[in-house]
């Protein structure tokens, strides 16, 4: 039990650094009124990491009257918490686990704190059903990853999955039904507030088969500012990661020359082209754009995002350049989600070559033709 009298001023400080919450890890119970009944009371505890007598809790001789006032050995606690470290179990709570703890809680106090207007996005969730298996995006794992350059502005997200659909990817009706509702929910909950100033930048959080990806990039477009995010395996969470060393994409050229044109993806792996041969045709120029060794989690980093921006849009200028205005562009992807939704928004209807999207089914044998990307004419309701 404390027996110091801590000052009023020094009570602020920690009422402040800590928000009012509980600084216990995993806790961040409010403090001003009751979970339960919420009524509105002091509901705080001020422990000491290094208690304020020698002979308490992680007492010192020498450190305990030096930091019994000090807000740096301070914390604020819940009941519960703080009869833990001071009685339940003081040997599994030493001074450095509890001054880890108040760290960690204030530093992400002071994120959440120092946000200005310009960090402010809507959050867009994007989920549909790829092969047999039901996607979940949901708001609690996907905005942890837009911190510290990004929060959102509101609760709930933008969602535009499809809930409960009973269609799945190798079905003739699964393209166009879920092209249509994407279309509309875009329509309805994004472009609307798009044309009214209302949302001023997106966080995109998407999983779904690749071309209805690649359409949710061509409705978001470069107009407006986004950020898309990608699901990680290891680990699994959409945090971007360090970017790697050396990494670089890799542009090979077609050697023959036809009035056919496709787009090899072979980016999370790796497509043989006479796999393309065989629904096209083998009098078709295939262009591929990957990487040394292509693998389904290798995109780490916003850099690689970007760079793939970047060289998508000189191989659109290359391919046009070389086949056509009048062409038609077929694309065969195997990528991760981040980028089919930035390919989308890379490409410019009006100045680039139409796109034929292609999608991998087992239950085809291969791949086969999905939709036309981009197409502005929804089925009438």
């Amino acid at each position: 039990m404390s027996v110091t009298n801590i000052p009023d001023k020094v009570k602020m400080r920690l009422w402040g650094v800590a928000a009012g919450r509980c600084q216990y890890e995993g806790c961040n119970e409010p403090l001003w009124k009751d979970t339960l009944t919420q009524a509105e009371f002091n509901a705080a505890y001020i422990a000491h990491i290094v208690a304020d007598s020698p002979d308490g809790p992680r007492g010192d001789k020498i450190l305990s009257p030096k930091l019994a006032k000090d807000v740096s050995n301070l914390m604020l606690m819940c009941d519960t918490h703080h009869r833990l470290i001071d009685r339940e179990d003081v040997a599994g709570h030493p001074v450095q686990r509890l001054v880890e703890m108040k760290r960690r809680h204030e530093a992400r106090i002071e994120s959440v704190t120092s946000m200005m207007d310009n960090m402010q996005s809507h959050v867009l969730l994007y989920g549909a059903n790829i092969g047999s298996h039901t996607t979940n995006v949901s708001y609690e794992k996907t905005t942890p990853a837009m911190a510290p350059l990004k929060y959102p502005i509101e609760k709930p997200a933008i969602e535009m999955s499809l809930g409960n659909s009973s269609f799945n990817d190798h079905e003739d009706l699964y393209w166009n039904v879920e092209k249509t509702q994407l279309k509309r929910q875009f329509e309805d909950k994004v472009k609307s507030r798009l044309g009214q100033g209302d949302i001023k930048h997106l966080s995109v959080f998407a999983l779904a088969p690749q071309p209805l990806l690649i359409e949710l990039g061509t409705l978001i477009t470069d107009i407006c500012p986004a950020d898309v995010y990608q699901l990680h395996r290891e680990p699994s969470d959409w945090v971007w990661q360090d970017h790697p060393d050396g990494f670089e994409y890799k542009i090979i050229v077609p050697g023959t020359r036809f009035d056919k044109v496709a787009l090899n993806l072979s980016l999370s792996a790796t497509i043989d082209n006479d796999r393309i041969y065989s629904v096209l045709g083998e009098d078709t120029s295939v262009w591929t754009l990957t990487i040394q060794s292509p693998n389904n989690d290798f995109l780490k980093s916003r850099q690689q995002l970007q760079m793939f921006r970047e060289e998508i849009r000189k191989l659109f200028d290359q391919i046009k350049l070389m086949h056509g205005h009048e062409n038609i562009l077929h694309v065969f992807p195997a990528m991760p989600v981040a980028t089919a939704v930035e390919l989308g928004r890379v490409w410019m209807p009006k100045a680039d070559l139409p796109f034929h999207l292609y999608d991998e089914n087992r239950q085809y044998g291969g791949f086969s033709f999905a939709f036309v990307a981009g197409e502005s004419k929804v089925p009438a309701r």
